[in-house]
C-alpha cells in the first residue's frame, strides 16, 4: 500500500510551479503539423493488425451558459438545434474513422465529455450510441468502463434512466463549489438538490461509479467555506473526488475577463483550501490516488494502484492505458500507439472538413524512443510513487542513471530535502512529496519552455 500524504507547508512553497498535469507525455503543447489524416489512417490499419482494444472519447462542445472559470473547447448556445449539424458530421467522422478498425477490437472505455453532453436530447443521444455501436465493437455486458460528463443542471431521472439504458456506467459530476456567493461569480448556480437528485438517479439505477468534481482558488472562496463544500460531498460519498485548482488565465480564455481577479483568493488562502481538503477527504477515508483525485479504498482505481496495475492516459487515471485511445469531435486527441493525433480546435473548420468528406485531424505527435523512456518514467512515477530503474534498463536497453545524468543532480536534491527517496537502483516519492510529484516527473520533461508559466496552468 502506498505512503499515506503527508502535507509539508515548506517544500510545497519551494517546489510548487506552473507545470503540466501529464495526462500525455509529450504533452499537446508539442504536437506539430508534420501530423495529419493520412497519419492517422496509417497508425489505425497497425491498430487493426495488431487487433488491439480500443478507448473512445467522444467530445460534445455545447452549453447553454458558460461558466466564467472552464477551459474546456466548449459552444455557447441557447438553440438545442444547434446541435444537429454536429452530430451529422460526427456521425460522419464515426464513419470515416470505424472503416480502418475491426470489429475484433473491443470497446474497453468509452467516454463523453464536452461541454455538456446532455445538452443533446434524448433522440439524438440513442442515435449517436447507435451509430457508435454499429462502427465500434462496444462491450454491451456492463464490463466496458463508460463514463459521461454530467451538469446536474441538465439531467434528470429520465435522463439517467436513458444514460443506463444505453450503457453506461460511470458518470463524472461538475460541481466547482457550493457556495452561492462564489457560484453568482462564476456564473454557475446550482443547487445541492440538483446534485444529490443526479446522485440519487444514479445510485438507484446502478451506476458503478459517480466522481464528484470540485475546484478551489475561485472567486469569493474562503477556506472555511470550500471546507464546508468538502464536507457535503463527503456526506454524499461519491466514489472519487476530485479537487482541482482554478488558473486564472484570461488572456487565453475569454469567458475569464468577467472574473474579478481582486475577489481571487490570496495564494496562502488557496493553500490553505488544499490543505484542508487533503485532510479532510483523508480523515473520511479516501485515499490519494494523485494529481487531485481521490478515490475510496475500494475503487477500481485504488485497488489498481494498490496492486501495481494503475495507469493514465488522455483520460487520466484508468486501468485501460492499454487500449488505442481514439477521439471523436472538435478537438478530440487520439492516441494510437506511438502516434498522437488532434482534431481542429475550431468547430467551424472541423466541420468544413468533414462535409469535405475529409477527417479534421490538424495536429500531432509521433513519440520516439526518447519520448517513450520519459513517458514510461513519468507514468510509473504518477501511478506507483515508485521507479525502478532496472525496468527502464530492460525494456529500453539504456542506463539509466547514465541517460539522466544531467537529472540526476536534481534528483539528488530532492532527495535531499525528503520530496524523493533516491538509492542506485530505484526512486520513490515520499508522503511529502505526492502532492508534488508533477515537479518530480517535471525533471525528466525536455519539452519544457524556458518559463513554464507562461504556458501551463498553476498546479496548485
Amino acid at each position: 500500500m502506498l505512503d499515506a500524504i503527508r502535507w509539508d507547508a515548506d517544500l510545497i512553497h519551494r517546489y510548487d510551479q506552473d507545470g503540466p498535469r501529464y495526462t500525455l507525455y509529450p504533452t499537446p503543447y508539442q504536437f506539430n503539423s508534420n501530423v495529419g489524416s493520412f497519419d492517422l489512417l496509417h497508425a489505425l490499419r497497425g491498430s487493426r493488425q495488431a487487433a488491439r482494444p480500443l478507448s473512445l472519447y467522444v467530445h460534445l462542445p455545447f452549453c447553454t451558459d458558460v461558466c466564467y472559470h472552464c477551459q474546456r473547447n466548449k459552444v455557447i448556445c441557447k438553440d438545442r438545434g444547434r446541435a444537429l449539424p454536429y452530430l451529422a458530421l460526427l456521425e460522419k467522422e464515426i464513419e470515416l474513422i470505424g472503416c480502418h478498425l475491426s470489429q475484433n477490437q473491443v470497446v474497453e472505455q468509452l467516454h463523453f465529455g464536452g461541454g455538456t453532453p446532455t445538452f443533446l436530447g434524448h433522440t439524438e443521444l440513442r442515435g449517436l450510441m447507435s451509430h457508435l455501436r454499429k462502427r465500434f465493437n462496444l462491450q454491451n455486458d456492463d464490463q466496458g468502463d463508460f463514463s459521461i460528463d454530467i451538469d446536474p443542471r441538465e439531467a434528470d431521472w429520465p435522463t439517467m434512466g436513458l444514460l443506463r439504458e444505453l450503457g453506461f456506467n460511470r458518470i463524472s459530476i461538475g460541481m466547482p463549489d457550493l457556495d452561492p456567493d462564489v457560484q453568482h461569480a462564476i456564473n454557475r448556480r446550482q443547487t445541492l438538490q440538483q446534485t444529490q437528485t443526479v446522485i440519487e438517479a444514479a445510485r438507484t439505477l446502478q451506476f458503478r461509479s459517480i466522481q464528484i468534481d470540485l475546484t478551489y482558488g475561485l472567486p469569493r472562496q474562503t477556506p472555511e467555506r470550500f471546507a464546508n463544500t468538502i464536507a457535503t460531498v463527503i456526506a454524499l460519498q461519491p466514489e472519487r473526488v476530485s479537487v482541482s485548482g482554478y488558473t486564472h488565465q484570461p488572456e487565453r480564455y475569454m469567458a475569464q475577463r468577467k472574473i474579478n481577479a481582486a475577489e481571487l483568493p490570496t495564494r496562502a488562502g488557496k493553500l490553505a483550501m488544499l490543505q484542508h481538503s487533503v485532510e479532510q477527504l483523508t480523515r473520511a477515508g479516501y485515499r490519494y490516488i494523485g494529481m487531485d483525485l481521490f478515490a475510496l479504498p475500494d475503487d477500481e482505481l485504488a485497488i489498481a494502484q494498490e496492486d501495481g496495475a494503475l495507469q493514465r492516459s488522455f483520460h487520466g487515471y484508468t486501468t485501460h492505458g492499454h487500449c488505442d485511445l481514439v477521439g471523436l469531435g472538435v478537438s478530440a486527441i487520439s492516441q494510437i500507439g506511438d502516434m498522437y493525433c488532434q482534431n481542429n480546435n475550431d468547430i467551424t473548420l472541423y466541420q468544413q472538413s468533414l462535409g469535405q468528406g475529409q477527417l479534421a485531424t490538424i495536429r500531432g505527435l509521433r513519440c520516439n524512443q526518447d519520448d517513450q523512456i520519459r513517458r514510461y518514467t513519468i507514468q510509473a512515477l504518477l501511478c506507483d510513487s515508485e521507479l525502478r530503474f532496472d525496468e527502464i534498463e530492460s525494456i529500453f536497453g539504456v542506463s539509466f542513471k547514465t541517460y539522466f545524468q544531467q537529472t540526476w543532480p536534481a534528483l539528488e536534491q530532492m532527495a535531499a530535502d525528503g520530496l524523493i527517496q533516491l538509492n542506485a537502483d530505484a526512486m520513490t516519492i515520499l508522503p511529502a512529496g505526492r502532492l508534488l510529484a508533477y515537479a518530480v516527473c517535471m525533471q525528466f520533461d525536455h519539452c519544457l519552455p524556458p518559463r513554464p508559466a507562461s504556458r501551463f496552468p498553476q498546479a496548485m
